[in-house]
């Protein structure tokens, strides 16, 4: 089975980064890295406030009904750092990024490790994050929005390259 890892940058939602949790957890993804101002659970330890840490787990396991305690998951400010670690251990690293340079989902057909790289809600993955991914992939719409809720678009590409 091939190992696939998912990195979650500057997602603000924390139902959003419950629900990954949840499909990392289906999917049997090998890690779940949180970075930048990602919420992430309550860990042994955190260094958040603990109300603030309660808080935002109470808010992340509403989506990942337990998911956060089955998955993997380490918490890393800064993405650049989890993108070099990845790429030492011979992982593709792949944007899920509405680019110029973005080929379709279903044209992915990777070779070995695959990390997934998700960003921001609203704003996506940072220009300086997408220059370090080896390929960017996007999902083709067919309404009129123009692309899908994170959680939903990583759900989808976590399939695809899961079923590969």
């Amino acid at each position: 089975m091939r190992k696939i890892a998912l990195v979650v940058h500057n997602v603000r939602s924390a139902h959003n980064v419950g629900s990954m949790l949840r499909t990392a957890d289906g999917l049997g993804i090998a890690c779940v890295y949180l970075t930048g101002y990602t919420p992430y659970p309550s860990s042994k330890d955190d260094i958040r406030l603990p109300h603030m840490a309660a808080k935002t787990a109470h808010q992340i396991h509403k989506t990942a009904l337990g998911a956060e305690k089955s998955v993997i998951w380490r918490f890393e400010p800064d993405v650049k750092k989890v993108i070099g670690e990845l790429r030492a251990q011979a992982y593709k690293l792949v944007a899920l990024e509405q680019t110029d340079e973005a080929i379709e989902l279903r044209q992915l057909k990777p070779v070995g490790k695959v990390a997934l790289i998700v960003g921001s809600e609203v704003g996506g993955l940072e220009k300086s994050v997408l220059d370090l991914c080896d390929t960017h992939v996007q999902i083709p719409m067919s309404g009129k929005k123009e692309s899908f809720n994170v959680s939903v678009a990583a759900a989808i590409a976590l399939y695809h390259l899961h079923h590969l």
